[in-house]
């Protein structure tokens, strides 16, 4: 084995607003380090495996922290492989960074459509774009009477990731003949009754919510207050475990997105499967796992197959072995535009709180 290692970096939101997601973002890369290590590193070359070591700072979860940490990463530690933060609009920040380095951004934790509408070359996407978090749910709902709902999406004008979901959710909607009505969420009021006379005035059937975390848990306390028109609930939030952890018993019932739940498999063509990440990542670290996880640690095993057929660490091959790559990880499908990076074979799944349990719904 080479003495020299692969370094491998990021920055990461440990506190501020993003934390709970940041954390497991790394506990999923840290779980990916200590199993590749464990196996003797990855390939690079028929007769040579390096290990793996990983260089993470805390951005606080603020843009300016997380391009500070960048250019640390490359200037100072050099690192040959640089994995995205978690949020779009941190990824949007770095990625600047990335492009003028000409160093591959892994991003499994930005998933705004516009991260890869910029002409940057070295963004790779492990997950579904923002604009296919709920472009399932009208088809969904249109299953069951009324066939044609009135849906009322309460969305964040701040950054892009909100309005790209809100605009998947009205392209499939109006596909099917949905009445929808957008109403951005108006963030300088900590109550959510401003939304309250909204909603009795439109009488909607399924109410979708895309927001900050925060913005989503307010609106969905104040839900005994919501028309009795209201069927459903769709959040962006629900498809985590901390939504269930602040809402309890409110969470019920309410259907979220997610990138990869336990217990859905596929035919990996990269390994390991679902089953042993589960159990690893809770031997582990114990507590809530989350797609945020999984995708991080999914990025892992991208990076290292696609170093596997390089043979090389050489960033440019790397991107290039990416463009081309279609593999199946145990977090699903791997395709991108080989221009923009941006994944289009991943699928999202829908799910659904019941008693603290999120079902899956489709996928």
């Amino acid at each position: 084995m080479s003495e020299r290692e692969i370094t491998a970096g990021l920055s990461i939101s440990l506190s501020g607003r993003f934390h709970f997601h940041g954390q497991q973002a790394l506990n999923g890369l840290l779980l990916w380090q200590s199993l590749v290590n464990a196996e003797g590193g990855i390939q690079v070359g028929a007769a040579n495996r390096r290990h793996v070591r990983l260089i993470c700072y805390d951005d606080r979860s603020l843009a300016r922290c997380a391009r500070d940490n960048v250019f640390r990463l490359l200037r100072d530690d050099k690192v040959d492989i640089l994995f995205g933060p978690y949020s779009s609009g941190l990824t949007m920040a770095v990625s600047e960074i990335a492009e003028e380095y000409r160093m591959v951004l892994w991003n499994y934790g930005g998933s705004s459509d516009e991260i890869f509408s910029r002409g940057f070359d070295h963004v790779v996407g492990i997950a579904s774009p923002a604009s296919d978090y709920l472009r399932a749910l009208p088809h969904r709902l249109s299953k069951k009477p009324p066939v044609s709902s009135r849906i009322s999406i309460f969305y964040s004008r701040n950054g892009s990731f909100a309005s790209q979901v809100a605009r998947g959710v009205l392209e499939s909607a109006q596909l099917l003949g949905h009445s929808v009505e957008l109403t951005p969420i108006i963030p300088s009021l900590e109550e959510s009754h401003w939304a309250i006379p909204i909603m009795h005035a439109t009488k909607p059937e399924i109410v979708v919510l895309a927001g900050t975390f925060q913005q989503e848990l307010t609106l969905m306390r104040s839900r005994q207050l919501w028309p009795s028109t209201v069927d459903t609930v769709a959040a962006v939030a629900a498809g985590v475990s901390e939504f269930s952890l602040k809402l309890g018993t409110l969470a019920d019932g309410t259907i979220g997105p997610s990138q990869w739940e336990p217990g859905v498999t596929f035919s990996e063509t990269v390994q390991p499967g679902s089953d042993r990440f589960t159990r690893e990542f809770r031997s582990r670290f114990g507590g809530p796992l989350d797609y945020v996880a999984a995708g991080s640690f999914a990025a892992g095993l991208i990076v290292a197959e696609c170093i596997r057929r390089a043979a090389s660490l050489d960033n440019p091959e790397l991107r290039t072995i990416a463009a081309a790559l279609d593999s199946t990880t145990f977090y699903g499908r791997f395709q991108i535009e080989p221009k923009t990076g941006k994944q289009v074979a991943h699928r999202m799944l829908l799910v659904r709180w019941q008693q603290g349990r999120k079902i899956v719904l489709s996928n």
